[in-house]
């Protein structure tokens, strides 16, 4: 995806080992995105350059887009997926995130940060990354998380989130049907 206001190069491998190549600007961010990829099991190279001196916003959306419509473009005809998938403890923190590759968006969010940034990232583009995702790769998405430090709570969120993503994807190669009694995902 290439802007005026970024420009975002996404590799993503569901079926990988967790390798991570990453860089986007915000450590923080690079950071939760390095969970994804090992606590998901797959592989994920994103580049991104964005108009960071204006702020943040920009550069988060745009990264979820594109990694948002990479998943859904991987999943393919999603014959033989889970389709669904985590509850995660780290720590302080509780989080859940609940998945489904249905191909109807959908987000609901019950996340309280105390903070206005962790690290270099404002929390609330936490929300705005994930709705993002939610969008583009068309997929139901519950996320709810509680604890005490802001830090574990964005950490568990993303670590609950790849662990939804890892369960959700995985094919059962004895089952290579389209999980939906609709006939359509």
């Amino acid at each position: 995806r290439k802007t005026s206001e970024t420009d975002i190069t996404v590799g993503v491998n569901l079926d990988g080992t967790g390798d991570a190549d990453i860089s986007t600007g915000l450590a923080f961010l690079d950071h939760m995105l390095h969970q994804l990829a090992k606590h998901g099991r797959m592989d994920l190279m994103i580049k991104a350059r964005g108009d960071l001196e204006i702020d943040e916003h920009h550069t988060v959306e745009d990264i979820a887009i594109v990694l948002g419509q990479a998943v859904l473009k991987a999943l393919g005809d999603k014959r033989g997926i889970s389709r669904y998938g985590f509850l995660l403890p780290m720590d302080d923190s509780l989080a859940q995130a609940a998945v489904d590759f249905s191909g109807r968006p959908w987000m609901l969010w019950d996340v309280h940060f105390r903070r206005e940034y962790v690290g270099d990232l404002p929390t609330d583009m936490i929300f705005h990354f994930f709705k993002s995702f939610s969008d583009e790769s068309r997929c139901n998405l519950s996320l709810k998380a509680e604890g005490h430090n802001d830090h574990h709570i964005a950490e568990a969120l993303f670590k609950a989130f790849a662990r939804a993503i890892r369960m959700a994807v995985t094919r059962d190669p004895l089952n290579m049907v389209l999980p939906s009694t609709k006939g359509a995902l």
